[in-house]
């Protein structure tokens, strides 16, 4: 089964750290985490900082591990 991230993940152009931890995909520790190891792709204005839904599917893509199926 693979997951769907273009239809999971609501449109926008950008997303603040809350509203991911809102969505329930990563929590707000985490990805600050991500972010601090720049494992994740981040769009810094100002002091704040926002990751790109591209960059947001891309990276739970990458680190989404498929079932595997039993035939």
């Amino acid at each position: 089964m693979i997951t769907d991230f273009e239809k999971l993940i609501p449109r926008g152009a950008v997303f603040s750290i809350k509203q991911i931890d809102d969505m329930d995909l990563i929590k707000s520790d985490m990805l600050k985490k991500l972010i601090y190891k720049q494992a994740i792709e981040v769009l810094k204005i100002g002091t704040k900082n926002f990751i790109t839904r591209t960059a947001l599917i891309a990276f739970l893509e990458d680190n989404t591990i498929p079932v595997a199926v039993a035939t």
